[in-house]
């Protein structure tokens, strides 16, 4: 059930944030509100592979 709902959160994610990744992003320039997203989209994406 968690693990599900990860999955969708996942999906939502992808679709509705923006890929940082496609922009080639900067790490060391990134803002804090980058950074805050950037850890959002890996906090779902480990749960929604179920590690």
């Amino acid at each position: 059930m968690k693990q599900s709902f990860f999955k969708l959160l996942a999906q939502v994610n992808r679709f509705l944030l923006p890929s940082f990744s496609k922009k080639q992003l900067d790490l060391s320039k990134a803002s804090k509100f980058q950074m805050a997203l950037i850890g959002w989209r890996y906090f779902v994406t480990i749960r929604a592979l179920g590690q």
